[in-house]
């Protein structure tokens, strides 16, 4: 199965005085960086969607995305310009690039992600039937960790189109498999404060001092 990687960084962190998540710094590098480290090892292709700052996220080395709707629209947006560039690859319109099969969605602010998120998440995926896998972790829905068919590109448009904007009501429309990662639950901590990042990258700090 060929995966492509999306990075979801086009929200407007306004629980962070409106400054740019991925941008800030973890761990001696942008936080983007650290999810991009996770990440990349684990699909063919790697996407950012972001809605500023767009110079610095293409610095990064991968193709860059803006939301194709606006007003800031949540993850959906995103989702739905990685699954439009997704299509324009499966069409031959994306030079050099590999017609994915999926698209795996991650935050900017989850530096800590599972480093076996896409094989855990693609196994559902070996039935044809099931339209998309998401982490849960502890009883709790992770939807911004989703596996997604890029076939469903011109669903969430519609989606879209009518009015939708949250993310549970679109898979509520869907066939999703529920993936289990409560043996690395705190891999999914994300960061909403910077009193948040502080905490999480002392503890990634903790852990690069453990002994092995």
């Amino acid at each position: 199965m060929k995966l492509t990687g999306l990075i979801l960084a086009g929200g407007r962190g306004q629980r962070m005085g409106g400054i740019d998540k991925g941008l800030q710094p973890f761990c001696g590098r942008p936080m983007v960086q650290a999810v991009l480290e996770r990440l990349r090892p684990q699909v063919d292709t790697v996407l950012v969607n972001a809605n500023q700052n767009l110079e610095r996220y293409a610095a990064l080395g991968y193709p860059v995305l803006a939301d194709l709707i606006d007003g800031h629209a949540g993850p959906l947006a995103g989702l739905q310009a990685g699954l439009a560039w997704c299509a324009a690859a499966g069409a031959g319109a994306t030079p050099r690039a590999v017609a994915p099969d999926a698209l795996l969605t991650v935050p900017c602010d989850s530096p800590r992600l599972p480093t076996d998120l896409a094989r855990r998440l693609a196994a559902p995926l070996a039935d044809r039937a099931i339209d998309l896998s998401v982490a849960v972790a502890q009883g709790r829905e992770q939807p911004v960790f989703a596996l997604v068919r890029t076939g469903l590109a011109a669903h969430l448009q519609a989606f879209l189109e009518g009015g939708g904007r949250r993310i549970d009501a679109w898979y509520g429309t869907l066939r999703v498999a529920r993936v289990s990662f409560d043996d690395e639950a705190d891999a999914f901590a994300n960061v909403n404060t910077l009193a948040e990042l502080a905490l999480l990258e002392r503890d990634a700090s903790g852990d690069r001092r453990a002994p092995t």
